[in-house]
C-alpha cells in the first residue's frame, strides 16, 4: 500500500478511536450503582435491601427482596439508573446472594461471572424510545447497523484492489418497548437502518466503490436468555462514480440491484458469554427478477463474563455463517475476535477492536456473486 493511501485509512480508522476518546466518560462502576441503588430503593420506596448486588452494571436482587405489587414498575425505575445495564431478580440454589452493606465492599472487588448466577427475570426501560435492546447485535455480521471503520486485505483479485477501507454508519433505534403482562418478558418495535461503502485504497483518489444501503421495520422480544428479532427491509446498491468512470471501457456489468425482504433470526444466551443464534428469510420483491429468494444464518459468540483491570477490556470472539440459494448454497463464512473496552462509550455504545476474516461471496451488493477472502482489523461501536 502506498503511503498516502495508508495515511487516508489510518485517518478513517482513527475517527471512531478519536470520537470515542472525545466523548468518552467512564461509567459508574458497580460499587457507585449498588449505592445509588440502595438509596433510591431506601428513601423513594422505604425498602431496606442490603443483599442488593450489581455485577458489570447488572442490578441482581435477592428473591425476595421486592415484597410490593408492582414490581415491573420499580425495576424499571433502577434500570434507569446511568450505568444500568439491566435489572434481575435471582437467586442461587442455597438461596439470596450474600453480600456485606455496600460500604465495606472493597474499592476493586474480585469480579465474578454473571453466569454463576440463575437468572429469573431480566427487564429493561420500557415507554416511548427506550434505552437498550432487547436482542443484541452480531458481532460477526458483516451487514448488520452500526458504527464502523476497518481495513481489509484480500488474498485474491477481488472486484476491485486488495487493500480496501470498509466503513458504516448505521443503527437499530427501538421505537416503543412494553412489557408482556407480570411475565418476565418484553417486546418492541423499532427501526434499523444503515449504510456500507467500500473504498479502493490502490486508487489514486481512494474511490468509492459500492454502496449498500438498508433500511427496516422490526419487531423484537426477549423473554430471559431467549431473543428473537424479525424484520421488513428494503436494500439497494450503488456503484462510486470513480470507479464506473474507471470501468467504462471494459467488459464491467453494472446491475441495478434492489429488494425487499422478510427475515427471522433467534437467540439463545448460554452461561459463561456463549450465544447461539439462527434463522433465515427471503425476498417479497427483487430486481433484476432473476434473483433467487430463500437465505440461512447462524452463527456463535462468546462474550467473556470476566473483565481485565486495564481499560476495563473484555476478550470477545464471533463466528457468523451464511447460506444463499441465489450462490448455490455455498456458506460464506465472517469471524472476528479482539477486545470490547468497558469504559469507552459514546452513548452508550462500546468501543471494539477486532480482527476479522471473511470467505465467500462478497457481501458488498453489486458484487454479490464474486468469491473473496480476505482478513482486516476495525474499530466498531455496539450496544
Amino acid at each position: 500500500m502506498k503511503n498516502n493511501d495508508f495515511l487516508r485509512f489510518v485517518t478513517a480508522f482513527g475517527a471512531v478511536l478519536l470520537n470515542a476518546l472525545a466523548v468518552h466518560a467512564a461509567p459508574p462502576n458497580d460499587d457507585y450503582i449498588a449505592g445509588y441503588a440502595t438509596g433510591m430503593l431506601k428513601h423513594k420506596l422505604m425498602l431496606d435491601i442490603p443483599s442488593l448486588t450489581v455485577q458489570n452494571g447488572v442490578i441482581i436482587l435477592p428473591e425476595g427482596g421486592l415484597d410490593i405489587p408492582d414490581r415491573s414498575n420499580v425495576m424499571q425505575m433502577l434500570a434507569e439508573i446511568p450505568g444500568v445495564s439491566a435489572v434481575k431478580i435471582a437467586e442461587t440454589a442455597a438461596g439470596p446472594i450474600p453480600q456485606a452493606p455496600v460500604a465495606a465492599v472493597p474499592a476493586q472487588p474480585a469480579e465474578q461471572p454473571v453466569a454463576a448466577v440463575d437468572a429469573r427475570s431480566t427487564l429493561l426501560p420500557a415507554g416511548l424510545l427506550p434505552s437498550g435492546h432487547l436482542f443484541s447485535p452480531l458481532l460477526a455480521d458483516p451487514r448488520w447497523a452500526h458504527f464502523s471503520a476497518a481495513y481489509r486485505h484480500f488474498m485474491n483479485d477481488n472486484f476491485d484492489g486488495r487493500s480496501v477501507a470498509s466503513v458504516s454508519f448505521g443503527e437499530t433505534i427501538p421505537v416503543y418497548r412494553g412489557n408482556f403482562g407480570r411475565l418476565a418478558a418484553q417486546w418492541e418495535v423499532g427501526l434499523q437502518g444503515a449504510v456500507f461503502s467500500d473504498f479502493n485504497l490502490n486508487a489514486p483518489s481512494s474511490d468509492l466503490v459500492n454502496s449498500d444501503f438498508i433500511g427496516s421495520i422490526y419487531a423484537s422480544m426477549r423473554a430471559k436468555q431467549f431473543s428473537a428479532f424479525g424484520r421488513v427491509y428494503h436494500q439497494s446498491s450503488h456503484l462510486g462514480d470513480e470507479f464506473l468512470l474507471r470501468k467504462a471501457d471494459s467488459a464491467f456489468n453494472r446491475i441495478n440491484l434492489s429488494y425487499e425482504g422478510m427475515d427471522l433470526r433467534l437467540s439463545y444466551e448460554f452461561p459463561y458469554g456463549v450465544r447461539l443464534y439462527g434463522g433465515g428469510g427471503g425476498l417479497i420483491h427483487k430486481e433484476p427478477s432473476s434473483l433467487k429468494v430463500w437465505m440461512t444464518q447462524y452463527g456463535v459468540e462468546f462474550r467473556s463474563p470476566w473483565r481485565m483491570d486495564f481499560w476495563s477490556m473484555r476478550p470477545i470472539a464471533a463466528a457468523d455463517f451464511k447460506n444463499y440459494q441465489e450462490n448455490n448454497w455455498h456458506t460464506d463464512v465472517s469471524a472476528r475476535a479482539g477486545v470490547e473496552f468497558g469504559n469507552l462509550q459514546a452513548l452508550g455504545r462500546k468501543l471494539q477492536l477486532l480482527i476479522e476474516y471473511f470467505n465467500g461471496n462478497s457481501s458488498s451488493g453489486q458484487f454479490f456473486r464474486n468469491n473473496v477472502e480476505y482478513i482486516g482489523v476495525g474499530a466498531h461501536y455496539h450496544f
